[in-house]
């Protein structure tokens, strides 16, 4: 079974098809051992599909993103990164040395039941980006 077999039919079972940019393009993500931007997606998915265009690497992550199997996080500098959406984190970046600590989301299910309260709205993110300092840089 591949690994984005279970993927593939979280697809179809919304009515879409895994195209072969779809599927070359979770399969790098899969296979990346953290965030990717759009142009590392570009060059990893080049030797599996050859003439994949800069449009449709963005047009795919989107896609995949707005139907929950990639996640996409913002990581300063207007920097958009994507990963495979393996669980519900969020990630704490030091503005200083760039050093990365992911937190589960349970560490925030309170803050985010609190800002629901409080709005009103229902939160349908699970994909945060806190800066500051690490313990090194402060």
């Amino acid at each position: 079974m591949s690994c984005t077999d279970h993927l593939t039919e979280a697809l179809r079972i919304r009515g879409y098809r895994m195209t072969s940019q779809r599927l070359v393009i979770l399969q790098v993500l899969h296979d990346a051992a953290g965030h990717l931007s759009p142009l590392e997606v570009r060059d990893r998915a080049a030797a599996s599909l050859p003439g994949l265009t800069e449009p449709t690497i963005y047009r795919t992550l989107e896609f995949l993103t707005k139907h929950g199997l990639a996640l996409a996080a913002h990581v300063g500098s207007g920097k958009l990164v994507y990963e495979i959406a393996r669980h519900h984190h969020h990630h704490v970046i030091c503005r200083a040395c760039g050093r990365e600590v992911e937190i589960d989301h349970a560490v925030l299910k309170t803050l985010y039941a609190e800002i629901e309260t409080f709005t009103g709205f229902h939160l349908n993110t699970s994909h945060l980006t806190f800066f500051g300092l690490c313990p090194d840089c402060v």
